[in-house]
């Protein structure tokens, strides 16, 4: 950093400095975890002389602390690959079955909404597609935080909710999907040739929430990439460029991702190994009736208390989810 031609290529500089200063934060999150457990130890051999009540609470306290400082720091050693640092961007596609399958896309899109809050990191709703009685036909969210893509890879796949149906008025049981896309926002590092020829661009009137501006004009955008038929809609901003900008971002995102889909099915081949189809798995059950268990089928994580995973606290899935990761990619 201190040779004298360093900022000739400022990308890079930057990237090199956010790379730096992430081992660094590492480092010294290893130092202070090494410093508690000293400290704690410390304490505990206070206790074997003098079983002090004031004290004794605070070492479990102390104890209570640095468990969940550990948890946190091997969550960040788990976190490698190159950009689980960036921001995410999230479509949820509810599957055929109408509204009720429409109904079930919302409430995943509740569930990250409230996750992503309970880790401070902020959303925006870029897309949205109200359904035709209840919930919603597509929805894309950005996910703006460190670490954000890295957390909510998990989620990508396919999801599937039984439920007695609130829609049916027979109270029969029903089993709904959806699919849940993943991708991270690109920065200028990463370079995505798009040729103006193969987009196609309309402009219409936003749809969805959005205050006074909505539906006045024609300031939503849709991209639609010719060779691979990509298509995808920003209406969050207000003005036609910041959501043509924003759609742009969006589609680079899913082209750079297509292009990593397809780079690791010729590597699979090339091995021998039949490649997992993100998109087309189903990853989770969310099972409520006739009892109430969500369960990853991945990993086998799963819980008895499906409300709470319905208010965000989805954490212990991507935290099994990132160990077995581990596991697959080092099996001896």
């Amino acid at each position: 950093m201190v040779e004298p031609d360093f900022w000739n290529d400022s990308e890079a500089a930057k990237q090199l400095i956010a790379e730096n200063n992430g081992l660094k934060e590492k480092y010294d999150n290893f130092k202070q975890l090494v410093t508690s457990a000293e400290n704690i130890e410390v304490s505990l051999e206070l206790l074997q002389e003098d079983d002090d009540a004031d004290l004794r609470r605070e070492v479990e306290a102390d104890v209570t602390k640095l468990q969940e400082q550990l948890h946190a720091y091997e969550l960040s050693l788990l976190l490698s690959e190159q950009y689980d640092a960036n921001n995410a961007i999230l479509e949820i596609h509810p599957g055929a079955g109408g509204t009720e399958s429409q109904d079930w896309g919302s409430m995943l899109l509740r569930m990250y909404q409230r996750w992503a809050a309970s880790h401070h990191f902020t959303t925006e709703i870029a897309d949205y597609q109200p359904g035709d009685e209840a919930g919603l036909k597509s929805v894309t969210m950005m996910i703006k935080g460190h670490n954000a893509y890295g957390l909510l890879r998990s989620e990508n796949g396919v999801h599937r909710l039984v439920r007695i149906s609130p829609f049916d008025a027979a109270g029969r049981r029903h089993t709904s999907f959806a699919s849940v896309e993943i991708m991270p926002e690109l920065d200028n590092s990463i370079e995505v040739e798009i040729n103006p020829d193969d987009l196609r661009v309309d402009v219409f009137r936003s749809s969805g929430a959005g205050g006074q501006h909505i539906n006045k004009t024609s300031s939503a955008v849709r991209l639609t990439h010719l060779p691979t038929g990509i298509v995808v809609s920003s209406q969050a901003q207000r003005s036609q460029l910041q959501n043509r900008e924003t759609a742009m971002s969006m589609l680079e995102a899913k082209l750079y991702q297509l292009k990593q889909e397809e780079q690791r099915k010729k590597e699979a081949a090339i091995k021998g190994v039949q490649a997992d189809i993100g998109w087309g798995s189903q990853i989770r059950s969310y099972v409520f009736h006739p009892y109430t268990m969500v369960k990853d089928h991945r990993t086998n994580y799963e819980t008895g208390n499906g409300q709470a995973v319905m208010d965000g606290d989805i954490d212990e899935f991507i935290y099994h989810y990132l160990q077995w990761e581990l596991q697959q990619k080092n099996p001896d």
